[in-house]
């Protein structure tokens, strides 16, 4: 589902310096240039703590953990203080134009679905998109992007209180209401509040790499990695890493033996339960089904050791439990829409 994608942040002409650095760090993209800049959309009437979520991933100073630096920036669409709907206001020092040369354009949420986004802020997206800009919709931000026209023909979604809604308003847009967020390339959505930080965190993935993301993750005390797919009607974001309830301590265990060939039924008997039973308590705490959900381990393992080691091919499709080079391909484009090999060439360099 998701795209993989080169941004403007990648600069292929690096220093020695730089590229042993890179090389250092496995977890990380060869080191850009310049600062990748990242900015996010405010206005009169937000909401903080939806603005606060690129602010706590692209914001921080994370060098202590080799996370590579952005340079970061909060728009106002309006003059003035911004009221919110917390009560307190806020100042942005940056209008419209500092999207001129932004590299990725957040727009973390949206006032009100009923009212049309204004006309500038309309506009500056579609010039930044028109330039290469990567754009982030998070939850009714998506909004903002389909009043643009920058949705239509395009999958997407957001908060699924409102998808029914988002759908009848932009019917050229292929929504779809259940996933966390959706990677089209250069354009991203996201469904509401937590998944704002899943899609944010997935931009950091694609830009600097797992470790970081990771490192972000474990800082911030969410899990580390939710894949787009992921449905948003989940109970419980992850299973709860509690001394003796079973399933947590499986599903460690599954994630540290992913070379096995796990199934349903082997799974369910390890965890002394039925296959019904076990059934319905994975998907109460993951949201998803068995297979889907190792589908997505063994996905994100492959992604590591492409990122961080130097295997072959061949030895991480067994290492990661894909059986052979060719389940590897055939899963790796359905969900990156890449190959294993160009993935490695993205983030390392190589």
């Amino acid at each position: 589902m998701a795209r993989a994608a080169a941004t403007s942040a990648l600069n292929p002409s690096q220093s020695p310096e730089s590229d042993a650095r890179a090389r250092h760090d496995a977890g990380s993209r060869a080191a850009p240039k310049q600062a990748h800049v990242v900015a996010a959309i405010a206005f009169d009437g937000i909401s903080p703590f939806h603005l606060s979520v690129p602010c706590v991933v692209f914001g921080e100073d994370r060098s202590d953990g080799g996370v590579l630096g952005f340079e970061f920036r909060v728009c106002s669409i309006e003059a003035g203080p911004l009221s919110t709907t917390a009560g307190f206001s806020i100042a942005a020092p940056h209008g419209l134009d500092a999207l001129a040369d932004a590299d990725t354009i957040i727009v973390p949420t949206w006032r009100d679905p009923d009212e049309a986004p204004p006309a500038g802020l309309l506009d500056a997206l579609r010039t930044a998109h028109a330039r290469g800009a990567q754009l982030v919709g998070l939850c009714l931000g998506a909004y903002v992007l389909a009043a643009a026209g920058l949705l239509d023909g395009r999958p997407a979604t957001t908060h699924w209180a409102w998808a029914a809604d988002f759908a009848r308003r932009f019917p050229k847009v292929k929504v779809d209401p259940q996933v966390l967020y959706v990677d089209d390339g250069d354009i991203l959505t996201s469904a509401g509040t937590a998944a704002g930080l899943d899609c944010c965190l997935h931009v950091v993935r694609k830009l600097c790499g797992a470790q970081s993301a990771n490192y972000i993750a474990r800082r911030l005390v969410i899990p580390p990695h939710r894949q787009g797919g992921q449905a948003q009607y989940v109970q419980q974001p992850m299973p709860p890493q509690t001394r003796g309830n079973r399933l947590s301590a499986l599903l460690d265990w599954v994630n540290g033996t992913l070379d096995a060939p796990h199934t349903l039924d082997s799974l369910a008997a390890r965890a002394a339960m039925s296959r019904r039973t076990f059934t319905r308590h994975f998907k109460a705490a993951t949201g998803t089904t068995v297979s889907a959900w190792l589908l997505t381990q063994r996905l994100a393992r492959a992604q590591q050791l492409l990122e961080g080691t130097d295997e072959p091919i061949e030895s991480i499709a067994g290492m990661a439990g894909f059986g052979s080079t060719a389940s590897l391909r055939q899963h790796f484009a359905g969900a990156f829409r890449t190959s294993p090999s160009a993935w490695r060439r993205e983030f390392r360099g190589m």
